[in-house]
C-alpha cells in the first residue's frame, strides 16, 4: 500500500539519521517521478467528499524506513521521506488507515508520521523550527495500541491546545518503540504541559511512565555535532 522507501531517522522518533548513498539511475528517476507526484499533489488541498464529516485540520500520512548509522544530512532525509496520501474527513482518514500496516507488525527501523497538511515532518520545517516534541519509549508490543489511541486524539481535537499541535510520529525499533507528539512552540510550557497531560490520558499511561520533552533545536544541535 505505502511505497516501499529507503529512510533516514536516528534513534529518537521524527529524526535525521543515516544516508544509504546515490540511487542507481533506474532508482533515481523513480524518486524523482515520485517527488513530482508528491510537490503537485501538495499544491491541492484535500476537501471532504459529499456526506463525509470534515476533520477541523486536513492531515497527511507519511513513512519512511532506514538503516542503522551515522545521522544524515536535512537534504537526504527529506528525499528519503515519503508521503503515502492526505485526508480531509473522518472517511478518507479510515479508507487510509483501514489498509496500513500496524506499527506492532513493521520490522527494522521503521516510521510512520501523521502531520498537518502542509506541514512537513522535519524540525526545520516553518511549523516545526521553534517547537518540539513529547517522547514516549515503549516495549515492544505496546505500539499499534497507542499509535491508534494518539492518532484518533489527534484528529478529534482532545489536546485542546488550539494550533499548536503540528503532527506524531511512532517509530519501530529493534528493542523497542518510541511515539511522539510535536508541537509549535516549545517554550510555552503551559501549552506542553497540557499536551503531556493529554497524552497520558489518551494512552493511559502508568504513572511512573518517564515522558521526556525535546527542542527541536536540541535535536539539530545535536545531529549537526556528528555531521
Amino acid at each position: 500500500f505505502f511505497p516501499l522507501v529507503l529512510s533516514l531517522k536516528d534513534d529518537d522518533s521524527g529524526d535525521h539519521d543515516q544516508d544509504q548513498g546515490p540511487p542507481k539511475d533506474g532508482e533515481k528517476e523513480i524518486l524523482e517521478d515520485e517527488e513530482k507526484e508528491q510537490n503537485s499533489s501538495r499544491k491541492k488541498m484535500v476537501v471532504p467528499g459529499a456526506g463525509e464529516h470534515p476533520l477541523q485540520y486536513n492531515y497527511t500520512f507519511w513513512y519512511s524506513r532506514r538503516t542503522p548509522g551515522r545521522p544524515a544530512s536535512t537534504q537526504s532525509y527529506e528525499q528519503n521521506i515519503k508521503q503515502i496520501g492526505s485526508f480531509a474527513s473522518v472517511e478518507q482518514f479510515w479508507r487510509f488507515y483501514s489498509h496500513m500496516i500496524r506499527p506492532g507488525d513493521l520490522t527494522g527501523h521503521s516510521d510512520f508520521h501523521l502531520f498537518k497538511e502542509g506541514i512537513k515532518p522535519m524540525w526545520e520545517d516553518d511549523a516545526n523550527k521553534m517547537g518540539g516534541k513529547w517522547i514516549i519509549r515503549l516495549r515492544k508490543g505496546l505500539a499499534s495500541r497507542c499509535w491508534e489511541n494518539l492518532i484518533l486524539a489527534m484528529l478529534g481535537e482532545q489536546f485542546m491546545v488550539g494550533e499548536e499541535i503540528c503532527g506524531a510520529v511512532v517509530s519501530v525499533r529493534f528493542q523497542e518503540d518510541i511515539i511522539s507528539i510535536w508541537n509549535k512552540t516549545a517554550s510555552d510550557q503551559a501549552t506542553t504541559a497540557r499536551i503531556r497531560d493529554t497524552l497520558r490520558r489518551v494512552l493511559n499511561l502508568p504513572p511512573n511512565t518517564i515522558m521526556e520533552y525535546k527542542t527541536h533545536t536540541d535535536s539539530i544541535k545535536y545531529v549537526s555535532h556528528f555531521l
